[in-house]
């Protein structure tokens, strides 16, 4: 395979929109434990607190895929240095390598989309019930 600049330049803009995704997720999640937070306070209730452990859970997994998507980015970047130095092997090496961390941070994606569904349709249950 003849790795040119440009191979891993076509990630560039799939990781950004990958980050903003995922920052809107981060925020979102951010927005919803400051209410249950005042919530919280008004009425200690067992359910906010179970809540508030999966949100937690939910945004370790965002903080890992953010982490892992900046290392495939920053990856991309060598990459490019590395071919722009005529350093073959390693740009093939270290594009593989970000190609990896690109697959892992969409893997946790998926996970907490799942985590995300998951309470949704145990919140939609609850409702079922009541009416």
């Amino acid at each position: 395979m003849n790795l040119t600049l440009s191979i891993p330049a076509l990630l560039f803009p799939a990781i950004s929109l990958t980050m903003l995704a995922y920052n809107a997720r981060y925020l979102a999640i951010a927005a919803l434990i400051r209410s249950l937070f005042s919530k919280y306070e008004e009425n200690e209730s067992d359910k906010i607190i179970v809540q508030v452990r999966q949100l937690r859970r939910r945004l370790t997994i965002i903080k890992n895929m953010q982490a892992v998507a900046i290392l495939s980015f920053l990856l991309a970047v060598v990459t490019m240095f590395l071919i722009y130095i005529e350093q073959g092997f390693w740009a093939k090496i270290v594009f593989g390598t970000s190609l990896v961390a690109l697959m892992i941070s969409l893997i946790l994606s998926l996970i907490e989309v799942q985590l995300s569904t998951k309470a949704l349709s145990v919140q939609l249950q609850s409702i079922g019930r009541k009416s």
